[in-house]
């Protein structure tokens, strides 16, 4: 065998094998192709959680009224004016005077009863409470926007993409998570 042969042979035989890897090649696709990444805009949801906030605040009650028609400072207030009007005069004017004392000191009894026990209060602690509303963000997606074979398209996804989504060879995105 001559050499030049051989050499035609060899180079033959090369250029043989890469025009099948190139037509091959072709033919499967080139290896994977992605879509490019044009935005991504976080979706987030707003979520409500309502608590209880407390705190003590100090109350101040009137004390339970024993004489509700405080008969007991009308009373006395009717003997200390009875009294005081019979030490004024004398005969028919010593009983007026005393009748008049009576009634205006019965009135004025019962009035001071009724201011003592007005103020006759006592103070306690009480919680009050009331409820608030405390707001976060949770993060439910990504709304993707995406170009593919010169057409801009957009698909909801659970991750950030990137700056690229595969695509498989029917030219459909691949969402899901992708082995490596």
């Amino acid at each position: 065998m001559n050499k030049s042969m051989l050499v035609g042979a060899v180079l033959g035989a090369v250029g043989v094998t890469a025009g099948g890897a190139v037509a091959t090649y072709s033919l499967v696709g080139g290896g994977p192709e992605y879509a490019e990444v044009l935005a991504v805009e976080p979706i987030k949801e707003i979520i409500k959680t309502p608590r209880q906030v407390c705190k003590d605040v100090a109350v101040t009650r009137q004390k339970p009224v024993k004489d509700q028609h405080q008969v007991v400072g009308s009373v006395l207030g009717a003997v200390a004016g009875g009294l005081l009007g019979n030490q004024v005069g004398g005969g028919t004017g010593k009983k007026i005077a005393t009748v008049a004392g009576a009634v205006g000191g019965g009135y004025a009894g019962n009035k001071v009863q009724e201011n003592m026990q007005a103020n006759d209060t006592y103070t306690t602690t009480e919680a009050r409470c009331n409820t608030v509303t405390d707001t976060s963000d949770k993060l439910v997606g990504y709304n993707v926007k995406y170009e593919l074979d010169g057409k801009v398209g957009q698909v909801r996804m659970d991750r950030d993409p990137g700056a690229r989504i595969p695509v498989d060879k029917e030219g459909q995105l691949v969402l899901g998570q992708v082995a490596q």
